[in-house]
């Protein structure tokens, strides 16, 4: 397990901007070797080297298994509350120390992430989830494949109409 180490967001944000320039400095030529490049940056070697070798900042990594636990839930049909969101931020960033998000953290990571968005539930009436149940789908197709056979009906006098159905032997409009 790595060392926890208390730095404040400032010096990691400085550190992160002497790692960047370094790899910078080597991918343009301008110092060639990477110990050197360490050196001059006040950076450790170790960890410029793997971010030169296409590791990620460790809060890259957390938040992109953040996004995939998220849009995993969603594709389950549970789809995490803000709170939640939070609460499993709080959690990665406790593994490090004691840091917490902040309160406007969840609506920050909907913003910057696209694959991701924030949506309102909406209440399901009970008649219309009854529409989705298979079973009582299934009950339907059954009384009209009776009704078919019943009655002798052909196949091209079947028609499709809406919920709002159609008005007989009406050909113009007229005033009631």
């Amino acid at each position: 397990m790595p060392p926890i180490r208390n730095k404040n967001k400032k010096d990691l944000a400085e550190q992160e901007g002497r790692i960047l320039l370094a790899i910078s400095d080597l991918q343009n030529g301008r110092i060639l070797r990477v110990a050197q490049a360490a050196r001059i940056y006040s950076i450790s070697r170790a960890t410029l080297r793997d971010r030169l070798n296409g590791t990620q900042q460790r809060s890259q990594c957390e938040e992109e298994s953040l996004v995939r636990w998220i849009l995993d839930l969603d594709k389950r049909g549970l789809p995490p509350r803000h709170s939640l969101v939070r609460e499993m931020a709080d959690y990665l960033l406790l593994q490090r120390g004691n840091q917490y998000v902040g309160e406007s953290w969840v609506y920050n990571l909907v913003k910057r992430r696209p694959e991701i968005e924030s949506n309102f539930s909406r209440k399901y009436s009970y008649e219309r989830a009854k529409c989705e149940d298979p079973k009582i789908i299934q009950g339907y197709f059954n009384r009209v494949r009776e009704v078919i056979l019943e009655y002798g009906i052909l196949q091209e006098d079947i028609y499709n109409f809406d919920e709002t159905g159609f008005a007989m032997e009406l050909c113009a409009t007229q005033r009631s």
